[in-house]
């Protein structure tokens, strides 16, 4: 077995678990977060070109970062959310990590409008939609001004990071 298949393994593993963390609790575990990542570096390492190997890997995990961190600054995402997102990014690099974020994004998306509509809170989800906007796109915005009025509920996004994953997994190879 290749290194790439013990990577995608232990990526699947993990994202599997913190799915079903999230969905039980709705917290992603940082210790399972640290283990995954720490398998992902030994496996980088051990790879035919470590060098390459790992800056695709660092260049993967800031992509992550970078992207879901705005949504945590706007209150839009919890930090465990993010920090998936990160050590997902860790594991596949730039291109797949792009890929899973779009996918993912689409889930969420999904997910979010289900849950809206299903508890009844379409309006305050659209109050919160503005606040954040507003917060993005309004210079000298402070973030304290930026708080959503009510929470419309929490929702198990480390669900939706799995779902793109593990798409662009299977794709890898069906």
């Amino acid at each position: 077995m290749q290194i790439e298949q013990y990577l995608d393994a232990l990526l699947l593993l993990m994202v599997s678990i913190a799915a079903i963390n999230d969905l039980a609790t709705r917290r992603i575990p940082n210790r399972l977060l640290l283990v995954g990542l720490a398998g992902a570096l030994v496996l980088h390492g051990l790879s035919v070109d470590p060098g390459a190997a790992l800056l695709s890997a660092l260049g993967g995990m800031l992509l992550g970062l970078a992207i879901f961190l705005p949504f945590y600054l706007v209150r839009g995402m919890a930090a465990g959310d993010v920090k998936m997102m990160a050590v997902v990014g860790f594991f596949t690099g730039p291109a797949d990590a792009f890929q899973i974020i779009v996918l993912t994004w689409c889930a969420g998306g999904v997910m979010a409008l289900l849950l809206v509509v299903l508890r009844s809170r379409v309006k305050a989800a659209l109050v919160n939609i503005g606040h954040m906007l507003f917060g993005i796109f309004v210079p000298g915005t402070k973030l304290s001004d930026t708080a959503p009025a009510q929470s419309v509920g929490s929702m198990p996004y480390g669900l939706a990071i799995a779902f793109g994953t593990i798409v662009v997994l299977v794709t890898h190879y069906g």
